[in-house]
């Protein structure tokens, strides 16, 4: 297995697809995931939710067109671009700034806090993801939500494609993907994604003081309450942020 970059490696990536990564098929069930997400976390109009690792904003556009007021944080700069041009265009009341996951510091401040789609805190290479989880977590207010998605183990194992490597001791899959650019240039990438099994974001969940936690199986577009199976690519961890005295650091 290639050895994963301790550095951003996913900026160049981002910086090559552009506005190209919406044509992925992964993300088109945006609506449907947000509506499952506003169900869940039971999200009003007026309320304030961070989203971690927010790509080009596709989960925050779909709450702030809600009525929701969102912040969302990436490290790459060309994602968060894109994101600010999406929410100009439909002035929408949504904020994003450029800013690496590892160094999140909000304290306390979104009624929610969001991190899917593998967005910072399944890019990390086995790392760092337990300070991350922490940092996602203390950005709530006690009594918030909280809606974590990481990409599942046992579905990475059992369908492992040739060319793929999954290294035990850290949980990561390592590819070489060939991806295409708005122009229809195509260029190879190696991805690093951390993957996940059910306990050890439960695990993850009780380190950090979580409460009413619920793991479920899910795929890209079709979120559901549903046990967590061999046939589900990712998990999804929903909960609320319980006693700040119990957060890792």
């Amino acid at each position: 297995m290639n050895k994963v970059p301790t550095g951003y490696w996913f900026g160049p990536l981002a910086r090559f697809l552009g506005p190209a990564y919406l044509r992925n098929a992964f993300t088109k069930g945006t609506v449907k995931e947000i509506d499952f997400l506003v169900n869940a976390l039971a999200l009003e109009s007026g309320q304030e939710v961070l989203d971690v690792g927010c790509g080009p904003g596709r989960h925050a556009l779909e709450l702030a067109r809600r009525g929701i007021r969102v912040f969302g944080v990436d490290a790459s700069e060309d994602f968060v671009r894109l994101a600010r041009d999406a929410a100009a265009a439909e002035g929408l009341d949504v904020a994003f700034e450029v800013l690496d996951v590892r160094m999140l510091d909000l304290q306390e401040r979104f009624d929610a806090v969001i991190c899917l789609c593998q967005g910072g805190f399944g890019l990390l290479g086995g790392r760092d993801e337990i300070d991350v989880f922490g940092r996602i977590v203390r950005a709530a207010v006690p009594g918030g939500g909280i809606a974590v998605s990481a990409f599942h183990a046992p579905f990475a194992l059992r369908h492992l494609e040739q060319g793929e490597t999954f290294d035990a001791a850290t949980g990561v899959l390592h590819e070489r993907a060939t991806l295409r650019d708005a122009d229809g240039e195509e260029r190879e990438f190696d991805l690093w994604t951390t993957c996940f099994t059910t306990r050890e974001i439960e695990l993850l969940a009780a380190g950090a003081g979580l409460r009413g936690v619920a793991v479920h199986g899910v795929a890209p577009g079709r979120y559901r309450a549903a046990p967590p199976d061999l046939d589900a690519p990712e998990i999804l961890l929903l909960a609320r942020r319980g006693a700040r005295e119990r957060l890792p650091r």
